[in-house]
């Protein structure tokens, strides 16, 4: 039931923000009353208080543009860190993985 009222919650945070209306969890609860949408009576406040002072387009052109544009929003210094770090981490699970052994090598082979 959670997950239907979390899907629920961010429909109806989207359609007000797509109205540019103020987030309430009142509102939230309005439009979910006229969708004949039963959830928990937390749910539209726990939202309401989650979205508070997030500007919802902004968030969703961002996230919706690209995932090179990410790093860049959160700083431009994140960014090449992060692409020196990525080398390692490849050359780390190089050297973690191990050859598996085929059936062929414990003489279970489908063709012997």
């Amino acid at each position: 039931m959670s997950n239907n009222a979390e899907v629920a919650c961010v429909y109806s945070s989207l359609i007000l923000a797509d109205d540019d209306i103020a987030v309430t969890g009142e509102k939230i609860q309005t439009i979910l009353k006229a969708a004949n949408v039963e959830i928990e009576p937390y749910w539209p406040g726990l939202f309401a208080k989650a979205l508070e002072g997030v500007n919802i387009k902004e968030l969703i052109t961002r996230l919706g543009s690209g995932v090179g544009s990410a790093p860049a929003a959160a700083g431009g210094a994140a960014a090449p860190a992060a692409a020196a770090a990525a080398p390692a981490k490849v050359e780390e699970k190089k050297k973690e993985e191990e050859p598996e052994e085929s059936d062929d090598d414990m003489g279970l082979g489908l063709f012997d």
